[in-house]
């Protein structure tokens, strides 16, 4: 059961309301975490856009930017996040098989870029807690730090760092809200481990 009950459409106000309504279009669909965002309406009415152009077409790969999106709500183990991340990989046409390899850290038939991405991905989600700044201020290994530099440049970079740290955000938002499922549940080993626990 969710932590808020989620509200409907016709809770909004008009502005919010026209941005869930095109939503909605998009999606076909409400979903559970804008119907708690519509408790701060204007939360949510900046909230979408953001994301679109956060996750959305950009200076990055779209398939970099949806692999490491993957990846961090794995290494969070938020179900919800997921599997909204692997529906939306495979509706931009990825290979479940190529999905499950990231998932399970098999890395090494991705190019150079991708598995950049995917360990500053690891990085970023794992050193916050157990890395003190005075070890390691920026949170990446020297090693990371320059393949990323290598890799892309400097917009590419804030692009997905930034995109890397709101699925971070999203992955704990939606743990803690114990949102149902609201669209295809990850496939069956995926899933089985997301919810009999797993080492993160």
């Amino acid at each position: 059961m969710a932590f808020v009950h989620l509200l409907d459409i016709d809770d909004l106000p008009e502005g919010p309301r026209r941005v869930a309504e095109s939503g909605q279009e998009q999606y076909g669909q409400l979903l559970n975490t804008w119907r708690s965002l519509f408790h701060r309406p204007e939360i949510f009415e900046s909230y979408l856009p953001f994301l679109r152009s956060v996750a959305g077409p950009g200076a990055v790969d779209q398939e970099i930017k949806d692999l490491s999106a993957l990846l961090v709500a794995w290494l969070n183990g938020c179900r919800y996040t997921v599997s909204h991340r692997w529906t939306g990989a495979l509706r931009g046409g990825a290979d479940p098989d190529r999905l499950l390899d990231v998932v399970r850290g098999r890395w090494d038939r991705f190019d150079p870029p991708l598995r950049c991405a995917l360990e500053l991905a690891r990085e970023v989600t794992s050193s916050p807690p157990v890395v003190a700044p005075s070890r390691q201020a920026g949170l990446l290994s020297g090693t990371v730090r320059e393949d990323v530099s290598t890799h892309f440049t400097e917009p590419q970079i804030v692009e997905l760092t930034m995109s890397i740290s709101m699925w971070n955000a999203l992955s704990r938002f939606h743990r803690l809200m114990q949102f149902e499922l609201d669209m295809p549940a990850p496939p069956g080993p995926v899933d089985r481990e997301l919810l009999q626990g797993k080492d993160l």
